[in-house]
């Protein structure tokens, strides 16, 4: 491939990579994470609530993975109230997995950025054939992929298996019991998994511009050895 061409590619893995840097920082501060309503069983099943009236008993919640704000709806009108995780909700929260969740966020935004100043240095250079070179482009890129799968795979059991939204709106609730009556990931998660595929699609880019992939054998080295192997 010509250099303008390379040079071209490795400038707009670059930036993409910057802007994934950026998006994960902002996902990261964002209270978008979760959205979903819940419900106050306790107050629905004291007044045989349904249909319209059981709207009187649902409220809204959202969160993040520092704090987060709800509605508490319990039939005499929504009563909204922020919290935070830190230290507030670690005693009833899968705390190890969320912690991992931010510690994982964290690294992504470090290999993203140090993937963005490597791809420019290829671009821009004439780097090493080292991890400055093809071989590094492919580590970060593949880090920054695993850590964004790995942030959504964490993320998602702590929602969905450990019941994240209940959790949170049955906090220091003595009397009344809530139930998730809908939730849905929202932005900042799925910014996450924007930024994991296009980690992916640099490391596609990569190879587009005519780098093996690292350990793979070419097909001139293996004529070679043969060629060794008839000659002995």
């Amino acid at each position: 491939m010509p250099a303008q061409q390379k040079k071209l590619l490795f400038c707009t893995a670059g930036v993409l990579s910057l802007a994934c840097a950026l998006g994960t920082a902002a996902a990261v501060g964002s209270q978008l994470w979760v959205r979903g309503t819940v419900l106050c069983s306790t107050g629905a099943l004291l007044v045989n609530a349904s249909g319209a009236e059981l709207h009187k008993f649902i409220g809204d919640i959202q969160y993040g993975l520092f704090s987060g704000q709800r509605v508490r709806q319990c039939g005499l009108g929504g009563r909204p109230f922020q919290f935070s995780f830190f230290p507030d909700l670690l005693r009833i929260i899968p705390a190890s997995i969320h912690v991992s969740v931010i510690l994982f966020c964290t690294v992504l935004i470090v290999f993203a950025l140090v993937g963005a100043g490597f791809f420019m240095l290829n671009a821009f250079g004439s780097p090493y054939e080292t991890l400055h070179g093809p071989v590094g482009l492919y580590l970060w890129s593949f880090i920054s992929c695993s850590c964004g799968c790995l942030i959504m795979i964490l993320f998602s059991s702590e929602v969905k298996i450990h019941h994240l939204s209940e959790k949170i709106a049955n906090f220091k609730e003595g009397t009344f019991t809530f139930k998730t009556h809908s939730e849905q990931f929202a932005n900042s998660f799925w910014t996450i998994l924007v930024c994991s595929l296009v980690h992916f699609l640099n490391a596609l880019l990569i190879r587009f511009a005519g780098f093996e992939f690292p350990f793979s054998k070419s097909k001139e080295s293996g004529t070679i050895t043969g060629a060794v192997d008839l000659m002995y």
